[in-house]
């Protein structure tokens, strides 16, 4: 790692095509400053993607990086941290991506704790499919394909990852410049899995979740008596349906992760010719 990376070195030379103003733009350079000031640099930097609008993001990112299939990105994240333990995993997606298709996989990674950083950017829509309702949209939100809004209960990712065995919660707001990074710089220095969920807001679908609206709603655990390190006072916020939070939810400071837990500490990523006699000697019990 070193001393000398700026956030900068993190900048591809793609040039977003994201709409203007959309979150994503501030979540993406809180990502790149935060993996710069903890020591981070592109040549040990692996950013995975889903898909949707934040599925670009490995694109814009200057680091190796994979794009992959929709709520595929966490399998992609735990392989490459289990063959390359040493370098830094950064997991991005959106809320359709993580909370829908990707639930299954979202739940295993953290009760694995794998030791990488996952950042779900939510705007409570689907924006890149034009302006569907997502897992996290309000029970009355309308839309084209829901004038009467879902009728169905949001998605409350940090009830499903506390219930998953979490060993770090947080969210953040990507216009919140200062605090974004904060927080997400937090979560790539815990051991273990480290998940944020941004609030994004799409100003092309959502005319409800806005920058106005958050900026009004969002209460700061930093500045509430709030223990991180309390899974009762994590329960107390995550079930908190009348306010809006930002900071570090929870926090195992005892968590061991995945990779440690069961001595994976080589690079496994080179594989060497040939199979293994093990190998071909249990395919043998077989013909």
């Amino acid at each position: 790692m070193s001393s000398d990376i700026r956030f900068t070195d993190f900048k591809s030379d793609k040039q977003p095509t994201w709409c203007p103003g959309c979150g994503d733009f501030g979540t993406m350079n809180g990502m790149m400053k935060a993996l710069a000031e903890t020591g981070n640099d592109p040549d040990n930097t692996f950013v995975v993607a889903g898909i949707g609008c934040s599925g670009k993001i490995g694109t814009y990112m200057h680091s190796y990086a994979l794009h992959g299939v929709h709520g595929r990105a966490l399998p992609v994240g735990t392989g490459v941290k289990m063959a390359r333990p040493d370098i830094e995993v950064m997991v991005a997606g959106g809320d359709g991506d993580g909370y829908s298709i990707g639930a299954g996989h979202f739940v295993h990674a953290v009760r694995r704790n794998v030791d990488m950083t996952y950042v779900v950017m939510d705007n409570r829509i689907y924006g890149l499919t034009k302006g569907q309702a997502s897992p996290t949209s309000r029970e009355d939100f309308e839309t084209s394909t829901s004038p009467e809004g879902p009728k169905q209960p949001p998605v409350n990712p940090h009830a499903l990852a506390l219930a998953s065995g979490a060993t770090f919660i947080a969210q953040s707001f990507s216009s919140d410049a200062l605090r974004h990074q904060e927080i997400i710089q937090e979560a790539i220095e815990h051991d273990g899995f480290g998940f944020v969920n941004v609030y994004s807001p799409c100003v092309t679908f959502n005319d409800v979740d806005t920058y106005d609206y958050f900026r009004d709603s969002l209460v700061d655990l930093k500045e509430e008596d709030h223990d991180p390190t309390s899974r009762e006072d994590a329960k107390d916020v995550i079930l908190d349906n009348e306010r809006e939070h930002q900071g570090v939810i929870y926090k195992d400071e005892s968590s061991v992760p995945y990779h440690e837990q069961h001595g994976v500490d080589e690079d496994m990523s080179v594989i060497p010719d040939g199979a293994p006699e093990s190998a071909t000697d249990l395919v043998r019990e077989f013909y």
